[in-house]
């Protein structure tokens, strides 16, 4: 179903169940914010959000390259500053495709739709491999760092492929494929393939890798 949003580009990659603090300082994000709050339901202040290919959060030239495939985002909270900016926290909801940006506003709107993922119908085999990996990757930052990761994994497959593709510290381009991928199971399947290659890295290289395991809140809700 075609649909419009004001549009927040952001110079990372989100995935559904998400949930991301944001400092908004630039005009036409302010003016969105504030479009935002007019709204009387808070289940529809929502916004869409693409990763930024090339280019800049803010400035006259605003992001020169988008990425087409992004999420759609509830504004959850909001805080004013004395300087008229705001911090807020947003939770990504669903994915989304980007099919045209107008600029011509206060703030950005795009045309996009909706971009469910197919429906599950793979081996369990698969969804225990993908946990299996990700918890010696897991293991192997925790020992190279000395940290302790706690909580479980989701059981469900879908909620359990979003869990992973955000939780693993990977590069835009891997985690914009991963986001773009069309079933938990090809998700699942992309996601084990990355994790063992950066655990071959560790293996070689134990000091690897240079980032945390992704500290981003996450929740299936």
């Amino acid at each position: 179903m075609s649909d419009t949003l004001p549009m927040f580009p952001l110079n990372t990659v989100l995935f559904p169940g998400v949930t991301i603090p944001l400092h908004v300082f630039e005009d036409r994000y302010r003016a969105l914010v504030h479009h935002l709050l007019s709204i009387e339901d808070p289940a529809e202040r929502l916004f869409g959000t693409v990763a930024i290919r090339e280019g800049y959060e803010v400035g006259d030239h605003g992001a020169q390259s988008l990425y087409r495939v992004g999420v759609r985002m509830q504004l959850t909270e909001v805080e004013s500053n004395e300087d008229g900016t705001f911090e807020i926290t947003a939770t990504a909801r669903d994915r989304i495709v980007l099919d045209g940006l107008e600029t011509s506003g206060e703030f950005a709107q795009g045309e996009i739709t909706d971009s469910p993922d197919d429906p599950v119908d793979g081996p369990t085999a698969l969804h225990d491999r993908a946990r299996a990996t990700f918890t010696a990757y897991r293991a192997a930052i925790s020992e190279i760092q000395g940290t302790t990761f706690s909580g479980s994994l989701p059981r469900d497959p879908g909620y359990l492929s979003w869990t992973l593709a955000a939780l693993a510290p990977l590069p835009m381009a891997e985690r914009q494929a991963l986001l773009e991928a069309e079933s938990p199971e090809a998700r699942l399947e992309l996601v084990t393939t990355l994790l063992r290659e950066e655990l071959r890295a560790i293996n070689v290289i134990p000091s690897l890798p240079a980032t945390d395991v992704a500290r981003t809140a996450w929740s299936p809700n």
